[in-house]
């Protein structure tokens, strides 16, 4: 493997580098992250639309559905979701890569620790959003984000196992 990939910093970066993108985007309001514009002019024909009509359920003490959120409001949830999974997905992935790297023992305890350490971020985060104007922080989405991070790890661990059995 060449020297870059086995370098700790390039995934400890890279982890940080998620954690900035992340607090920027706490710091904006709903409004200037609002993606229906942009879904408007992508998905003017609104594809799918007998699929997004059909979607009806409760999500923290909101109700997300056609009938409330419209065709745009419930992509740009989806949307919303699907970043809070794969940020944190990543971030858990780098930390973990970077900490199998720096510390060659306990692999199940650096596990731990790369998913611990997203989730009280996550918690970190959403109470960032508390003091961000027209933000609403949830502990649904601590959740999902834990649930990303947990997901990285154990792609990590799975691939980490893999490749030693392969070795052997």
């Amino acid at each position: 493997m060449k020297k870059w990939v086995k370098s700790e910093w390039l995934w400890l970066i890279a982890s940080l580098l998620v954690m900035m993108v992340l607090f920027y985007s706490s710091s904006q309001t709903a409004k200037e992250q609002s993606l229906h514009g942009t879904l408007m002019n992508l998905l003017p024909n609104q594809p799918f639309r007998e699929i997004v009509n059909a979607v009806d359920f409760h999500y923290a003490e909101q109700h997300v559905s056609y009938a409330t959120s419209g065709y745009y409001g419930i992509l740009e949830f989806f949307l919303r979701k699907f970043a809070h999974f794969t940020t944190f997905f990543f971030l858990g992935l780098f930390l973990l890569q970077g900490l199998m790297i720096m510390y060659k023992r306990n692999a199940w305890l650096l596990a731990l620790m790369a998913w611990l350490a997203p989730t009280g971020y996550a918690g970190m985060d959403e109470f960032h959003q508390s003091i961000t104007g027209g933000r609403t922080p949830l502990v649904q989405d601590v959740m999902l984000d834990s649930a990303g991070a947990m997901t990285g790890v154990l792609l990590i661990l799975l691939i980490k196992g893999i490749l030693l059995k392969k070795r052997k």
